[in-house]
């Protein structure tokens, strides 16, 4: 652990001379105290590091020395490809390899570069996660992405949507995807003919284990970026395995994309009925369970009337009745 900090002081000095003790100590996450040891410690292994005192202070490396401590390690080297991502980096367990990787990278550029790139860092962010949604890891998160790393095939239980049992199965894990803040993992079912393929919710896995002590042979003709890009569509309309009947005002209507899911909206749409007596449309949405419609179309409130399954409409009649009573309604029934 130690030697990981002094490595990276070492590079802090050479990217960003004349850091102070102070400085040091906030990046390091140490004391004034360890980082004054530290330099210590650096000098008696051969590094010239000194700290100068005034204006242009701080610790300094000497002229025209430079470290050779730059090599990337190779989940550092990974770590660049997300280095835009700092939420899936934390999510991942990464944060700290992508610190080092790109320190590791700054004490190579020269000065103009390394102002470059310092510049593109300030006015660059990539927010994945969605408004209105706290992020959140998905515990077994890290390990899963441990298995996609390193080939391993893993054993998973999955809680499946809408259902309320689970199901066991053997995966190989081919690539993680961010999609507005939820994580999937894509991968194979090596069980049966050739194998299929299955994208899963990672907050939905409920229990992971290795099975196998080799890693799996990967197709070489697997791009992730084109499979998500082919089967996210299908995907998510697989999800939406409910499907709720509603009478909607024109405001309900024009406000449905912003609480359900899109492919579930696009088809409602498509079974919209003509207008009635009360103005009001009729449309066959696809939900992916009653609990999650009653979810979503609760922000409808009188703008929308769930007609069918029976079920969904009745938790909207014991919810208007709880309403009514605690704000003192008459004529509740």
């Amino acid at each position: 652990m130690r030697a990981a900090r002094l490595i990276r002081m070492a590079l802090l000095v050479q990217s960003s001379p004349g850091l102070t003790a102070d400085a040091l100590a906030r990046e390091l996450d140490v004391s004034r105290r360890t980082v004054i040891r530290d330099a210590q410690a650096l000098q008696e292994a051969g590094v010239p590091i000194r700290a100068e005192r005034g204006r242009a202070g701080g610790y300094h490396l000497a002229p025209g020395h430079r470290t050779r401590l730059t090599t990337l390690h190779p989940t550092e080297a990974e770590t660049l490809y997300l280095s835009g991502l700092p939420t899936a980096l934390r999510d991942l367990g990464l944060s700290d390899a992508a610190d080092t990787a790109r320190l590791k990278l700054s004490a190579t550029l020269l000065p103009s570069l390394r102002a470059a790139a310092e510049s593109s860092v300030r006015r660059f962010h990539l927010d994945a996660p969605a408004w209105f949604r706290e992020p959140s890891a998905p515990e077994l998160l890290p390990e899963l992405a441990r298995a996609v790393w390193s080939d391993r095939t893993v054993e998973i239980t999955y809680a499946r949507p809408g259902r309320d049992d689970t199901v066991t199965r053997l995966l190989q894990p081919y690539g993680l995807v961010l999609k507005a803040g939820v994580w999937y993992v894509v991968g194979r079912v090596p069980e049966g003919p050739g194998g299929a393929w299955r994208t899963y919710r990672v907050d939905r896995v409920t229990a992971l284990s290795p099975a196998g002590d080799e890693p799996f042979v990967r197709d070489p003709h697997f791009d992730l970026t084109e499979y998500w890009r082919a089967n996210a569509e299908a995907f998510a309309r697989a999800l939406l395995r409910t499907t709720a009947t509603l009478r909607l005002t024109e405001r309900g209507l024009a406000r449905l994309s912003a609480v359900a899911d899109p492919a579930g909206v696009a088809e409602a749409l498509a079974s919209a009925s003509g207008p009635d007596a009360d103005g009001r449309v009729t449309v066959e949405l696809p939900v992916e369970s009653e609990e999650v419609a009653f979810a979503q179309l609760s922000e409808l409130g009188a703008d929308t009337e769930v007609l069918a399954p029976d079920g969904l409409r009745e938790r909207f009649r014991a919810h208007a009745r709880e309403l009514a009573a605690l704000y003192g309604v008459a004529g509740q029934r």
